[in-house]
């Protein structure tokens, strides 16, 4: 992978075992024209949706085996979300990268756990932290014995039902540690703000991309759906599969 750049990229949850199949094609297909090593993403259960009647996923256990099927079929790294401790063990028998959520990234049980399975751990920052807060995080996460943790930015909240991104936290966030990835899909979000649902507008995606990259990201977050208004859920922020090549393509450039 050109200069060491993580991409990660996948649907926002798992739907389908064909739609999990598409996106895993396409991010082979990426990877063989651009060299990349992208890492697949899904999410067996989506536990904080904004309403209690929103899909949330097919759960830990079929969704693990889904999940697995992609990595045996695909050859391809997986990185999927915890939302309590207990989860940790069973995840990291399947991937390689466990993230955490980012309202959940002060949670000491939840980050010792995953930390104690050895695998990549992936703090996202929460939207009440800034950059430097996040050093906390990470303590707990290489005291319990993580041997790579990541950071990722995913904004602020500012006001009602929006979010901004200060991109001096990525410059901050480096200070603690090598691998700082911008979350450029949920950045977009309006959370709560579509009825009962997460809005937002995918159309900045590649332009978060891209000023994150000015400001020293080193890796890049998507997640993408072959039709995103279909999606069931994050359908406003994902961004269109067929429009991931380009953009990898002119990220993964050298600076």
């Amino acid at each position: 992978m050109t200069d060491n750049k993580v991409f990660i990229a996948g649907p926002c949850v798992i739907e389908s075992a064909e739609l999990l199949d598409t996106v895993a094609r396409e991010l082979m297909r990426i990877n063989g024209e651009l060299g990349t090593d992208i890492i697949f993403k899904a999410s067996f259960d989506k536990a904080n949706r904004t309403s209690i009647h929103s899909f949330r996923g097919p759960g830990l256990e079929r969704g693990l085996q889904m999940l697995a099927d992609v990595k045996q079929k695909y050859g391809l790294r997986l990185l999927t979300d915890i939302h309590e401790s207990w989860q940790a063990e069973a995840v990291g028998q399947v991937c390689d990268v466990i993230q955490i959520p980012a309202f959940l990234c002060r949670q000491t049980d939840l980050l010792t756990a995953a930390a104690r399975t050895g695998r990549t751990v992936n703090i996202k920052k929460a939207q009440f932290l800034s950059g430097r807060d996040m050093w906390y995080p990470v303590e707990k996460a290489r005291e319990a014995g993580a041997k790579e943790v990541w950071l990722t930015e995913r904004g602020n909240m500012m006001g009602y039902n929006n979010l901004v991104v200060d991109f001096r936290n990525i410059s901050d966030m480096l200070q603690i540690v090598p691998t700082v990835i911008m979350d450029c899909t949920h950045s977009v979000q309006r959370p709560g703000g579509s009825d009962g649902k997460t809005g937002g507008d995918r159309r900045f995606v590649p332009q978060m991309a891209l000023a994150a990259k000015a400001f020293g990201a080193t890796g890049w977050f998507f997640e993408v759906h072959p039709d995103p208004d279909r999606g069931l859920s994050d359908a406003a922020n994902m961004l269109e599969l067929d429009k991931l090549y380009e953009l990898v393509k002119t990220l993964n450039i050298e600076r």
